[in-house]
């Protein structure tokens, strides 16, 4: 078994065990994100419950309840696009993933010998070349997508 070989398994390990490190932790992120929702969403009910009701209170303690309201909104809606950041991380991590099997499908054809390949591994290998190359254009869009959405940020 030559080195490079043992070489490129290892490196294919040590890149799945970082996505899927990633995957965890944009997991856990999701998660913490849906309980401040949660949360926020108490907080916002009741809130809005002061304010229907203590029409009698001064006006600068309902304006200081829309005040925090209007706080919570601006939380909610930061939480909503790191969590669709998160998302689309989630995208391209499958997208990478599914890149790595192709290559190493691809690359299983291409180590052959010349002598022993046949026309279904040569249609074979097309094939997976044809999926890889879409699977790369779809990187190619989740890339140009977060692009645009942090230059209309900014």
């Amino acid at each position: 078994y030559p080195t490079w070989k043992r070489t490129l398994a290892r490196r294919a390990r040590e890149s799945q065990m970082k996505r899927f490190c990633r995957a965890q932790a944009i997991q856990r992120r999701l998660e913490e994100i849906e309980v401040t929702f949660r949360e926020l969403e108490q907080q916002g009910i009741k809130l809005e419950k002061l304010l229907r009701d203590e029409n009698e209170s001064p006006a600068d303690q309902q304006t200081q309840w829309t005040n925090q309201l209007l706080y919570l909104v601006q939380k909610k809606n930061n939480l909503m696009t790191e969590e669709s950041d998160l998302m689309i991380a989630v995208q391209e991590l499958k997208l990478e993933e599914q890149q790595c099997q192709l290559d190493e499908k691809l690359r299983s054809y291409m180590n052959k010998e010349e002598t022993l390949r046949t026309a279904e591994d040569e249609k074979a290998e097309q094939e997976i070349l044809k999926q890889l190359v879409e699977v790369v254009n779809k990187r190619n869009v989740l890339i140009q997508l977060q692009e645009e959405k942090r230059l209309s940020e900014l």
